[in-house]
């Protein structure tokens, strides 16, 4: 593949990106939050590709966010020196990994349980300090210390440490619930003041509230990385429109074994499994009465009974996913477009960094 050649010339499946719906998403999130006076930290989960972080921070974003070491790493080793790791670390392998990058690089990490505090005392201890947040609960039901008093005995235990500095408070909230997220950090924010602790960063995250951050006036910063390309979520979200999803899958009609019946050259490899609360699994954006019902791993079944027009076998359909993140890491590259015709081909360099 090349540069100069129509999108509809390439092998299916392909997940291609838009690269004006791309650049206004990056511009139109910047914007707010220089416009709210708040630092933005894109999380590169959602692309995993160097230079579009590059093109995040090129417009103003104060460094990257990642989840799991592995792709700290291949950041790191493409220039990134301000980086984020929101995943609890374990395991003395792992440890000596985040050693090695913190020696090169302005690193932060999560905590929220003592175990992994300790763990990370013990590897760290006096030479450059390993900055820890600690992450918090604010209703989301996932990682997180339960309550503000949790969160100020965790960051007493983390300053305690000599190899360790306490850089602030992280969650990944729930939609929709600011005001509990704001009770939760302006309630620990008051008992650390009262503790005699500073708290540089207060970070809120997600792209499903990217635009109601504004209602935490407590955060310092805000995470996300769905919003970069947008998907099905994003719009059943109220964030943005299916005209702002950037990125398609593109698929082939490969059968049509009944009239109310299509199958699809984009199984789960390419579509992904996760629903994310949908029924069917992703926006068949030329047939809109049409249903993907099912996907095994090479085929995905279209339902058309309630579809005014059929395809026809041969025919390339154009899919806006449920979940951009999961499909960027189906591909070991991603092809990018303007007006359907090829401008670069970028590999999906964190593809798999899952330790």
């Amino acid at each position: 593949m090349s540069g100069g050649l129509s999108i509809h010339e390439l092998l299916t499946p392909v997940a291609v990106i838009d690269e004006t719906i791309m650049e206004t998403n990056i511009k139109v999130a910047q914007d707010y939050f220089d416009r709210i006076g708040r630092n933005f930290r894109p999380h590169i989960k959602t692309h995993k590709v160097p230079a579009l972080a590059a093109a995040q921070i090129a417009v103003g974003a104060k460094g990257i966010n990642c989840q799991k070491i592995s792709e700290a790493e291949v950041f790191a080793d493409a220039g990134f020196t301000d980086i984020l790791i929101t995943f609890n670390m374990f395991g003395q392998a792992r440890l000596d990994r985040l050693k090695t990058l913190n020696a090169k690089l302005d690193l932060q990490v999560v905590a929220d349980n003592s175990v992994v505090v300790d763990g990370l005392a013990e590897v760290f201890h006096g030479e450059q300090p390993l900055k820890v947040l600690v992450e918090c609960d604010t209703g989301a039901g996932r990682n997180g210390v339960q309550s503000p008093e949790a969160a100020v005995e965790l960051a007493l235990r983390i300053a305690g440490a000599p190899g360790l500095a306490f850089q602030g408070l992280l969650t990944y909230p729930k939609a929709g619930c600011e005001p509990a997220v704001e009770a939760f950090f302006s309630q620990t924010l008051a008992l650390l003041a009262g503790a005699g602790l500073d708290c540089p960063v207060v970070s809120h995250g997600g792209s499903p509230g990217l635009f109601d951050s504004d209602l935490v006036p407590s955060a310092t910063e805000h995470r996300a990385g769905t919003y970069i390309f947008n998907d099905r979520s994003m719009v059943r979200a109220g964030m943005c429109d299916y005209d702002d999803c950037a990125m398609h899958v593109l698929a082939t009609v490969v059968s049509l074994p009944t009239e109310t019946r299509a199958v699809l050259d984009a199984g789960s490899k390419a579509l992904t499994s996760d629903l994310l609360g949908f029924t069917d699994h992703g926006l068949l954006i030329d047939y809109p009465g049409a249903s993907i019902a099912a996907l095994s791993e090479e085929h995905a079944v279209v339902d058309l009974s309630h579809s005014d027009r059929k395809p026809v076998i041969g025919e390339r359909v154009r899919i806006i996913p449920n979940h951009t993140c999961v499909v960027s890491n189906l591909f070991d590259k991603l092809v990018f477009h303007r007006d359907g015709i090829v401008t670069r081909i970028e590999p999906v360099a964190a593809r798999g960094k899952v330790v």
